[in-house]
């Protein structure tokens, strides 16, 4: 059995889960409303203020479905009560950001400012130059847009410019030595 499958998702206060034909799950929160539908092999059912993810069979592909549906139901209740955040930042001299509107503007030794603007259901706010949060209540919307704006300019191991991820650790490389 898989253990974080077979373990069930509790569902908050304010949260409301509803599971409708073919797997269809609607999670309604403070923050949103989600809807994912799942794979029709599983049963998802709600008992006593949590949900319940099961499987019929041992096949390797229901297996492997039964705890990433568990996973992504999971993940759906905590982002309509809490919501998600990515916090990345930004080194380097002349490196920064700016947001106006819906537009992020980065500044990252470019010949050109990068702008890119805010997708459906994402924040992001500005609280320094050099720091950017990236808001919303869907996981995945998150991670993704914070990839994207990282992309912009990845961390280099000798210097460390670049955007990071506040908690990823930059492994450094030691520059050159000359000769005499």
């Amino acid at each position: 059995m898989s253990r974080i499958g077979k373990m069930p998702v509790a569902i908050p206060a304010g949260v409301t889960v509803k599971v409708e034909d073919g797997n269809k799950v609607t999670v309604k929160g403070p923050k949103g409303e989600l809807t994912r539908t799942f794979a029709h092999e599983l049963s998802i059912e709600e008992k006593d203020g949590q949900i319940i993810v099961s499987r019929p069979n041992d096949i390797k592909r229901i297996k492997a479905l039964h705890g990433l549906t568990r996973s992504l139901i999971n993940n759906m209740v905590v982002g309509t009560s809490e919501g998600y955040q990515k916090v990345l930042e930004i080194n380097g001299v002349g490196y920064r950001a700016a947001k106006q509107g819906k537009v992020l503007t980065l500044n990252l030794g470019y010949s050109h400012p990068v702008e890119m603007t805010d997708p459906e259901g994402i924040e992001t706010v500005c609280e320094t130059p050099n720091k950017v949060i990236v808001k919303g209540i869907s996981k995945e919307k998150v991670g993704q847009y914070a990839a994207e704006i990282r992309m912009k300019r990845p961390p280099e191991p000798y210097k460390g410019k670049g955007i990071k991820y506040d908690d990823e650790h930059i492994i450094r490389k030691a520059g050159k030595t000359g000769k005499k």
